[in-house]
């Protein structure tokens, strides 16, 4: 079983979600249903598929993290020093043929979201920053192409 990565922030607000769902929506979802069963005949009730079709999600979402909670590995990157990128880094990166700069922090699968400047360890991106240093230069082969991004800083908070 593949162990996966995931920060300490991460891998609490994934339990968070797991017991809201658990304690607060699945209670809500199981009375949406009561109610849209008293309203009578199920075959045209848009409110009882509707409630239905909610309650599939939900226990969907539990199973898949309690399927993960249980293989995560939890980093916790506020004890992480170096000079190197590794996962729970926070980088600033500058395309090369743009001088475009971004920052981004990388972490495991589950908690990334590019919105929110977080990306996968699991991305091309984060593969080729690993083990970089300040200055050095990472070659990305993306389906749109290939792009160069050099490393202007690298941090840990």
């Amino acid at each position: 079983m593949a162990r996966i990565p995931i920060t300490t922030e991460g891998y609490t607000r994934l339990k968070k979600e797991l017991e809201r769902l658990k304690t607060v929506e699945r209670k809500e979802v199981v009375a949406a249903i009561a109610e849209a069963r008293s309203h009578g005949d199920l075959s045209e009730n848009a409110e009882y598929d509707a409630a239905k079709e909610r309650q599939g999600m939900i226990e969907a979402r539990i199973g898949e993290l309690e399927g993960k909670i249980g293989r995560f590995q939890v980093i916790d990157t506020s004890t992480i020093s170096s000079d190197k990128v590794v996962f729970g880094a926070t980088v600033v990166i500058e395309n090369i043929e743009t001088e475009e700069q971004k920052t981004y922090k990388i972490v495991g699968p589950d908690e990334a979201n590019i919105s929110n400047g977080t990306i996968s360890i699991m991305s091309q991106l984060a593969r080729a920053l690993v083990n970089k240093k300040v200055g050095d230069e990472a070659l990305v082969v993306a389906p749109g192409g290939e792009r160069e991004y050099e490393i202007l800083e690298v941090k840990y908070k």
